[in-house]
């Protein structure tokens, strides 16, 4: 079984009465792989097939056709089950480094007063006359301080001003300011092929390559106006097929996205496919501040508290949380690295990324541009595709075949349709 999970929501959003063209441009798939899985769905749900005057084929699916594949199928039922425990053990690998934070900052809090006082209350005890008792050589500012949203004076100057507030809770902030939130085009390929097919069928499956071009990568010197190659990989997507005018100008058109199983109006899509700059973090500036400065405070107590524990004689005579804590000091401190490195580069990657993904986009505008001011010539080749530009919406008026209903009864009432013509046309024959 090879389910697609991208056709079947396709099905859905189409009210599961389908053709191929249609879930190959909701989904932006390969023409042979939608109309495979759209058999193989088929199959397995119990779906119908219903066949046109003209030979094209609709896909008709029950509106409860996942429930009946999770009847039949273990794997899906597993599928299932493991999406939603994954999201759960996500939500915790992501809340764990805000935690293993605080956790470090407390423990390296603790362990610097503990080693503190004692050194004190020695020199209390050895010079009981030569320093005040309250006196002390170190102060470590109060970690809780940082947690309070008060801290800063300006905190409720700045959420009056309307500064946007995150959803993210201070965890979840964390892991944000660490690695970021994933990849803002990591559907890119999916919007690409849903953008052209949808070009496509907005001009009536009948277009030049200038329509096509602001929605493709890696064009370069291909772009011209006598090497379309770079249309190869959308021919092949979408089984199209190339026409030569007369001028020697060639067009583009696509059968199968010109039929469609019920009539749709002509869909919004963007001049050109536009790539999404990679954010920092959608934490808020207050949040991304507190925990950069808790990962300076983490980093710097480790600091101080590896000066302290250097000779490993104060952890020998305290025991206890000091020598449990000096034996994973290292983790600690590596953790301490590690969070402030790694935003750090983090950052410098972006800018070089983003600085790319720019590049791509204003090639990609740069074409769109082109063809919003289309000379002569290309005006002319985009009327020669209005030949071959159609639209076929299958009605039911249009069936010959349903496998919902038996071969036999369909023939009984084909019949009786056509009868009923005839005595149509008699009768106002007579009446004339």
């Amino acid at each position: 079984m090879t389910l697609n999970p991208t056709v079947m929501r396709a099905v859905e959003q189409l009210g599961y009465r389908v053709t191929v063209g249609d879930v190959a441009t909701q989904a932006g798939l390969n023409v042979a792989e939608a109309n495979q899985s759209l058999l193989t769905l088929a199959s397995d749900t119990g779906g119908h097939l219903q066949v046109a005057d003209s030979g094209d084929i609709v896909y008709l699916f029950p509106q409860n056709f996942r429930s009946i594949l999770r009847n039949k199928y273990l794997q899906l039922r597993l599928q299932e089950w493991w999406k939603k425990v994954w999201g759960v053990l996500f939500y915790l690998i992501r809340i764990s480094f805000g935690i293993f934070l605080t956790v470090s900052i407390a423990l390296i809090t603790v362990s610097i007063i503990i080693i503190i006082t004692a050194l004190n209350s020695d020199r209390d005890s050895d010079n009981r006359g030569s320093y005040s008792s309250g006196g002390g050589f170190f102060y470590f500012p109060n970690l809780f301080w940082y947690f309070n949203p008060n801290y800063d004076t300006h905190y409720q100057e700045r959420r009056r001003e309307g500064h946007q507030e995150s959803s993210l809770n201070f965890f979840e902030a964390v892991f944000s300011f660490l690695f970021g939130d994933g990849n803002p085009n990591a559907n890119l390929e999916e919007r690409r092929w849903q953008e052209i097919a949808t070009v496509i069928r907005n001009n009536r499956g009948a277009v030049v390559a200038e329509q096509i071009a602001p929605y493709l990568d890696d064009i370069g010197d291909r772009y011209t106006k006598e090497y379309e190659d770079y249309m190869l990989p959308v021919l092949t997507r979408f089984n199209g097929q190339p026409k030569v005018s007369s001028e020697g100008q060639i067009i583009y058109y696509f059968p199968e996205l010109q039929v469609q199983a019920t009539k749709k109006r002509r869909q919004s899509v963007p001049v050109y496919l536009e790539e999404l700059l990679w954010r920092f973090s959608v934490a808020n500036s207050g949040q991304i501040m507190l925990s950069a400065g808790l990962g300076v405070l983490n980093f710097v107590g480790a600091l101080v508290l590896g000066s302290l524990l250097r000779d490993g004689t104060v952890a020998a005579q305290l025991g206890g949380l000091v020598a449990f804590v000096q034996g994973i000091y290292w983790l600690l401190l590596a953790y301490g690295v590690g969070f402030l490195a790694i935003p750090l580069l983090r950052y410098f990657w972006i800018k070089w990324r983003n600085s790319k993904i720019a590049d791509r986009n204003r090639d990609r505008l740069s074409r769109a541009r082109l063809l919003a001011t289309a000379d002569a010539s290309l005006q002319q080749k985009i009327a020669y595709t209005h030949e071959f530009a159609a639209e076929k919406v299958i009605g039911n008026e249009d069936l010959v075949y349903s496998s919902e209903t038996d071969l036999l009864d369909q023939e009984v009432e084909r019949s009786a349709q056509i009868d009923a013509e005839w005595q149509k046309r008699l009768e106002r024959g007579g009446g004339e």
